[in-house]
Parts: C-alpha cells; sequence; structure tokens
C-alpha cells in the first residue's frame, strides 16, 4: 500500500497518520474535526444546495463547486454537527487533502484512502463505511457534472 500515487496535500496527511500510534490517531482526526470551518453564507442560506451523505452515522451534507476547463478545481464544503467529531474529522481530512485539486486528480484517488488512515481498529466498521461514502459522493458529484 503506498502513498505515491495520492495527491501530494492527502499523501502528506496520510503519512501523519500512519507516523503515529492508534491513540494519537485519534487525536489527530479529533484535530480535523475541530479545524473543520463553517459552511460560507452562500451554502448556510441555502442548505438545498447540500447533499446529504446517508451513509454516515451522523448527519453529514457536502457541496462541491467545480471550476472551469481545463484543470476545473474543485473546492468542497461540509456540514456536520459539533457532537460528530469522527464524521467531522473525516470531513476534515477530505477538506484538507482534496480541496482545490483539479477534478481528475480527485477523481484518481484510491478509494481505500480512509483504510489508509490507520483508524480500522479504533473506529467502528459502519464509521469508516461513511468516510469511504464521502469519497466516494465527491467522486460520483464530478463525474456527474462532466455532463
Amino acid at each position: 500500500m503506498t502513498n505515491e500515487t495520492l495527491p501530494r496535500q492527502l499523501a502528506e496527511i496520510v503519512d501523519d497518520f500512519q507516523d503515529l500510534t492508534e491513540p494519537d490517531r485519534l487525536q489527530l482526526l479529533l484535530d480535523f474535526s475541530r479545524g473543520l470551518p463553517e459552511l460560507p453564507a452562500r451554502l448556510k442560506e441555502h442548505p438545498e444546495l447540500l447533499e446529504q451523505v446517508v451513509e454516515c452515522q451522523s448527519p453529514l451534507f457536502l457541496s462541491l463547486e467545480i471550476g472551469e476547463a481545463p484543470e476545473r478545481p474543485v473546492h468542497l464544503f461540509f456540514s456536520a454537527p459539533p457532537e460528530a467529531p469522527t464524521t467531522r474529522g473525516f470531513a476534515g481530512v477530505l477538506l484538507e487533502g482534496l480541496d482545490g485539486l483539479p477534478a481528475a486528480a480527485i477523481l484518481a484517488v484510491p478509494d481505500d484512502v480512509p483504510d489508509r488512515l490507520g483508524l480500522t481498529r479504533a473506529i467502528t466498521p459502519l464509521r469508516m463505511r461513511g468516510m469511504t461514502a464521502m469519497l466516494g459522493k465527491i467522486k460520483r458529484k464530478i463525474r456527474e457534472s462532466d455532463g
């Protein structure tokens, strides 16, 4: 399992997780949870622009803004309640690791990225599926935007 296939900013996050012990990995996930920014007003005032990731145990909503070709940079926006630190942490990882990247780079991210964080023993399988579903929904929305 190599991180060389990941975009640089996401590979660095995965490496940070892999360099830690399991309890410290959970702490890092909580740090990402606390760092998840609020939605911008244009999305806060229009919740219909957000799509729920129903596979997540806690309510998580996301939205994408995709720029113009040729790069088609993707900007991600997440909304999750403060009482859902695991879900917020996963969203924070994806935000920091993928936001601003070209659409093609995000589509090339392997689906096993959540497993690479080394949290599979500390986080329930249902929660891990939630992060996988977040990444899958992001990719699906990018593909749909190709029209």
